[in-house]
């Protein structure tokens, strides 16, 4: 697998995109760029047949949109604000007090460092918040009535909102949460003609944040986001990302990446497993990297592992910057995975990395941040930077953070791999 993946990421063999040489080694060192973990009911376990994208596949697209000088903006649209007549509705952010594990409330992240983020991982685009001010208003004349539940006054939940975006109003269908975690869910796919409607003329792509609860069709529970990359468009939720809500979501919040990688882990998932099937790809994780013995302790992998358990552990009562920081990291590899489909990357079969399929929130937690040699090339390509460039702008952002073991993490694995590539 590593070697099949190591010869995706040129066109010709050459070096190519700014790539360094260490990153198209024709053995690329599983301490840096370990292999996927394919564990029981990962988005890879249950489609093990998912076809990859190498970088030429990625190149002949048909479909790709091209970075031009007339569409070179990456917009970020702030969620919506709430209009008074429809007030009720900012309660249906907050998760149900017996879903929760912490006491009180945790403040959401910062939508601008948000914004920063993807201005570094995508370094070379213009990343901007949208001007353009989006409003959650009543769809009908006639406000919801109140219904008596339990003996409480209870508002009913209206068959739609209206998403006032610039010169009309959308109807985005609404529904109670199904598992009770939320008051009510709106619909991802109304959401996304919002973001159509609202994209600006000189917008590369566009992400639109939303911090309601989504479901896409009436089967599902809910979902944390889509895109649509020949159309531009991206939403997510911050919803499910929640810290308080790990304990009902069954977050491994001890063997998030790069802990994740733990061979002892990976073996108590498979075994904990009620399938009797092992994954059909054997990921060559189990063997060659458990990062707890690992002897180089420059390498990329076993540096962001130190720094991840030297780094305050989010628990139910850590501080407030810990648990908003830990869900701001949450929402921002979501975001760089979303956006990530509108630059025409697939979902990433050859290596852990960030445009890996997600099946779950547990399954997110586990994955890196980073993008895999093949996956970088595509970027590099695409926005016209370079690695250094790209990781030296991802570093900065990260040291923002000094108590978020993903952050931390990541920058530890960002000045290893610099070390490795001959960088400062």
């Amino acid at each position: 697998m590593q070697r099949a993946a190591a010869a995706s990421v040129t066109l010709t063999g050459n070096r190519k995109n700014g790539l360094s040489s260490h990153a198209i080694d024709d053995e690329i060192a599983p301490s840096t760029f370990p292999a996927p973990l394919i564990l029981p009911n990962d988005d890879l376990s249950n489609d093990p047949r998912c076809p990859p994208q190498s970088f030429r596949s990625w190149t002949r697209e048909k479909n790709r949109n091209k970075v031009t000088p007339q569409r070179n903006v990456l917009y970020v649209a702030y969620p919506p604000e709430v209009d008074s007549d429809v007030g009720y509705i900012q309660t249906w952010c907050n998760p149900n007090p017996n879903k929760t594990s912490m006491s009180g409330t945790c403040s959401a992240p910062k939508i601008d460092d948000v914004v920063l983020y993807l201005g570094a991982f995508y370094h070379g685009m213009q990343v901007k918040s949208l001007p353009t001010k989006l409003r959650f208003t009543s769809w009908e004349d006639d406000p919801p009535k109140l219904k008596r539940a339990s003996s409480k006054m209870k508002t009913k939940i209206p068959t739609r909102i209206g998403l006032a975006c610039q010169t009309e109003c959308i109807g985005i269908r609404a529904r109670p949460s199904p598992d009770d975690v939320y008051p009510a869910q709106l619909n991802l796919d109304d959401i996304l003609e919002a973001a159509i409607e609202i994209l600006p003329e000189d917008a590369y792509a566009i992400l639109l944040l939303v911090n309601h609860d989504l479901y896409e069709d009436d089967d599902d529970e809910f979902v944390c986001g889509r895109a649509y990359g020949a159309s531009r468009i991206s939403v997510i939720s911050t919803a499910r990302y929640n810290p308080a809500l790990d304990g009902i979501q069954e977050v491994e919040r001890e063997h998030a990446w790069p802990a994740s990688h733990c061979q002892s882990y990976i073996m108590k998932c498979i075994d904990a497993s009620d399938s009797t099937k092992r994954p059909k790809k054997k990921s060559k994780v189990d063997s060659d990297l458990n990062v707890q013995d690992d002897q180089n302790a420059t390498s990329p992998m076993r540096a962001a592992l130190l720094a991840y358990v030297n780094t305050p552990p989010l628990t139910n009562s850590s501080p407030q910057d810990i648990i908003t920081g830990t869900w701001l990291a949450r929402v921002c590899r979501t975001s760089s995975h979303e956006l990530g489909h509108c630059f025409g990357m697939d979902h990433c079969v050859y290596y852990a990395c960030i445009m890996q399929g997600s099946g779950t929130v547990i399954e997110d937690v586990r994955q890196p941040p980073y993008l895999c040699p093949v996956d970088l090339a595509k970027l590099l390509k695409a926005c016209g930077t370079t690695e250094e460039a790209q990781l030296g702008a991802l570093l900065v952002f990260c040291e923002r953070f000094p108590k978020v073991q993903l952050f931390m993490a990541f920058a530890a694995w960002i000045r290893a791999k610099r070390l490795i590539d001959g960088g400062p």
